[in-house]
């Protein structure tokens, strides 16, 4: 199914999200939507879609012009979206997910699932994707939720897939497993449309790929073009891909985590057992698959989870016990790795984002009521800053895009003298313009002096910031081992080698490549 935009054109009040967009996915092809957070990429899509009305330009299926007035329409037409936050009922099944919306009963009202068990089966064995019709979703990992979004797509026999911002959510293993999926699709007929910043998977999986920057087509390249030469049609200026950074220069240890134990309301150990410190300026990096005991690390760290044994001091003070408001006072800066639940207030405005944590505080207070000069002023000179782009700082958070929802909450938390900085997640849905930029403010932040604590399951993310790394699985410490170790050590420390074995092994595989481990023991290869 071939699909054409023509002069689309989108308007939000005097804000043209987007300018005037052709755009022409041929049948069968994986088509990248390239742009930064805010260029206009999902607002595309949601006009695609139905979700939103086009203020001018049209859309052409095989080469007939329709009309959309909401999603069931685009539906009907052969179009499929998945979300980059996935529209799924965490306490409904898959075969409820699948089935809500287009659902079909028996003789007397009573919701009949077995056809819909049957084609996610079906759909399942076809591109391997050993869904459970019968799980719920909330008990499924990230990269399985994501494959029940793509199921329902299929189900409703959709020809033309929206992909938007898809590895936004998963670790790098999911990320490959998508890669495959769409590439069986692809060869099954049905037409991509790959919405990302990440120029690594762009270039991995497109045939086309069409760039977009502030609402308006600026080019169109060969997934052959080179990652400097696409960031550049991004921004609009060249990018610097590789972080220049000055070596650490580590000064007294003041941030330790001792035999620290998590454990959840049934008494399973989610955190176990683990030790580790950082020093002023220095950058600790925490790698791991997601879900290995890293939001359990920070979130004992700021007093969020109950049961906690073990001891986390900060200058010698003892934080275990305190409260979230007593230990972000003592100094802690922190950055969560789900902005939108945790890191802002969605109908609050951007000014009033930026002093979440400091509201109570001189000069944004006087004797208990909020200056709101002066909260304005704070937020103006904020978004000048780090290059928030907003119309207004009075505009609600949940208006902008996710670079610079992260650029609010990174702004706030390095906006007083910090004694201990940590940040999940710090770039997760963030373009490669606002990585560069993120990312000198946190070496500026060690380069002060302050410990900084990186959660990521971002390898690149981690070996372009890290001076050491700790590697957690299973809740358990693997070891931790310099900023530039091998991508291979690490593979293995994540799959649950302690650092010593996996460094005896990869020194074992290469005596074996080196022929000096033999069966003859010549040093020479038989």
């Amino acid at each position: 199914m071939k699909l054409e935009l023509r002069g689309i054109t989108k308007r939000f009040g005097s804000l043209v999200a987007n300018d005037h967009i052709d755009l022409v996915v041929q049948s069968g092809e994986i088509h990248s939507l390239l742009g930064e957070n805010g260029a206009g990429k999902s607002t595309l899509m949601n006009v695609l879609y139905g979700l939103y009305e086009p203020s001018d330009g049209e859309i052409l299926i095989d080469d007939v012009p329709v009309r959309f007035s909401g999603p069931a329409d685009a539906m009907a037409a052969g179009i499929g979206m998945v979300h980059q936050h996935f529209m799924l009922v965490p306490v409904f099944t898959v075969a409820e997910n699948v089935a809500l919306g287009a659902e079909s009963t028996t003789f007397g009202g009573v919701l009949n699932l077995e056809e819909t068990r049957k084609k996610i089966r079906e759909i399942s064995a076809k591109f391997g994707f050993d869904v459970d019709p019968d799980a719920l979703v909330e008990d499924l990992p990230v990269g399985v939720q994501q494959r029940v979004e793509i199921i329902k797509a299929l189900v409703r026999n959709s020809k033309i897939l929206i992909l938007d911002e898809p590895t936004a959510v998963l670790t790098p293993q999911e990320t490959d497993e998508l890669m495959d999926i769409m590439a069986q699709l692809k060869a099954g007929g049905t037409s991509i449309v790959f919405i990302s910043h990440k120029l690594r998977e762009v270039k991995a999986v497109s045939d086309t790929i069409t760039v977009i920057r502030r609402g308006k087509v600026v080019g169109s390249a060969a997934p052959s073009a080179s990652t400097t030469e696409l960031a550049a049609l991004m921004v609009g200026r060249a990018v610097n891909l590789t972080l220049d950074k000055a070596p650490a220069n580590p000064g007294e240890v003041t941030f330790k985590v001792s035999n620290l134990t998590v454990m959840n309301d049934a008494g399973q150990r989610l955190l176990d057992d683990v030790t580790l410190s950082v020093a002023q300026g220095e950058i600790l990096a925490v790698a791991g698959v997601q879900g290995n005991g890293q939001s359990e690390l920070t979130e004992a760290v700021l007093g969020l989870q109950k049961h906690v044994l073990g001891s986390i001091t900060l200058g010698g003070t003892e934080l275990v016990g305190k409260s979230v408001r007593q230990i972000l006072d003592s100094g802690v800066g922190f950055v969560p790795e789900d902005r939108q639940d945790d890191g802002l207030v969605g109908e609050f405005s951007i000014a009033e984002n930026l002093v979440l944590d400091l509201y109570k505080h001189e000069p944004y207070s006087r004797r208990g009521t909020m200056d709101r000069a002066v909260v304005a002023k704070n937020a103006v000179d904020k978004v000048a800053e780090y290059d928030v782009r907003a119309q207004s700082s009075q505009d609600a958070a949940d208006t902008l895009s996710g670079g610079n929802q992260q650029k609010v909450v990174l702004a706030r938390e390095l906006s007083r003298p910090l004694k201990l900085f940590i940040a999940s997640q710090p770039t997760r849905g963030v373009d490669v313009g606002s990585i560069e930029f993120l990312h000198k403010r946190i070496v500026a932040e060690r380069d002060a002096g302050t410990p900084v604590v990186i959660v990521s399951t971002e390898l690149d993310e981690v070996l372009e910031l890290a001076d050491r790394i700790a590697v957690l699985f299973a809740g358990r410490l693997m070891g931790i081992v310099p900023g530039k170790s091998s991508r291979a050590l690490l593979g293995l420390m994540m799959a649950g080698l302690p650092a010593a074995e996996a460094q005896e092994q990869m020194d074992n595989q290469a005596k074996e490549a080196n022929g000096t481990d033999n069966s003859n023991g010549t040093g020479v290869q038989p």
